[in-house]
């Protein structure tokens, strides 16, 4: 499995979404989308409207994290609107299994999201059912935090759980991923990486991305 990196748009200037796509799309693989709706988490981002809009000029694939209440209902639209990848989260998920299957019945990868205090145990008997499982490296809700050291034990379990780099199930990472942060999580054992603020923070976001890259690969090789 080759690292993968996917900018999180949250860290972007929103009045310039296609211009901030395009800033990325030689460099990146996916394009982050955060879709947060003021209830399950305290931040209100975008919605299904505005990646309709995105849809239309951005050539990297969407990779959808919904972190929002009922995602049973609203996550299988993302995907038939087109989305490459659509996340939804454990806590908030009342028939995961059957929503897991909606997004891969309307053509996209499906992806459960953990955040940091939830137990991958009690879900170790979903993996059958998504393409990529998301370890939440900060509480979600907002961009810029730190990344939690705690949650690389975590990383360590859920790729002995998938199986090695060449499993079929993604081990995704997101929060606080950096260049002073990226090389631990991938000596953990994840593979795709979101990273807002050390993108979109940078001067050359494509270079930071291509630097994110490098230092990943080389500690994922080392591992």
């Amino acid at each position: 499995m080759a690292i993968q990196i996917s900018p999180s748009i949250l860290s972007a200037d929103f009045a310039r979404l296609a211009e901030e796509a395009a800033a990325v799309e030689n460099a990146a693989d996916w394009l982050h989308v955060d879709v947060m709706d003021n209830h399950f988490v305290p931040n209100l981002t975008l919605g299904l409207p505005v990646v309709e809009s995105l849809l239309k000029s951005a050539k990297l694939p969407l990779d959808c994290h919904l972190m929002i209440e009922d995602p049973d209902r609203w996550a299988p639209a993302y995907a038939e609107a087109g989305a490459g990848s659509v996340t939804i989260h454990a806590e908030a998920a009342k028939a995961p299994v059957r929503t897991l299957r909606a997004i891969r019945s309307a053509g996209a990868r499906a992806s459960l999201a953990l955040n940091p205090g939830t137990s991958l145990d009690s879900y170790a008997d979903l993996l059958p059912e998504v393409d990529m499982l998301l370890l939440m490296t900060v509480e979600p809700g907002f961009g810029g935090q730190k990344f939690i050291d705690l949650v690389l034990p975590k990383i360590r379990k859920a790729r002995e759980l998938v199986g090695g780099r060449d499993a079929q199930v993604w081990v995704q990472v997101d929060g606080g991923v950096a260049g002073d942060t990226i090389e631990r999580a991938a000596e953990a054992g994840a593979d795709v990486f979101v990273a807002g603020s050390a993108v979109y923070g940078a001067e050359d976001p494509a270079s930071a991305v291509e630097a994110l890259r490098t230092k990943a690969e080389k500690a994922a090789a080392a591992s």
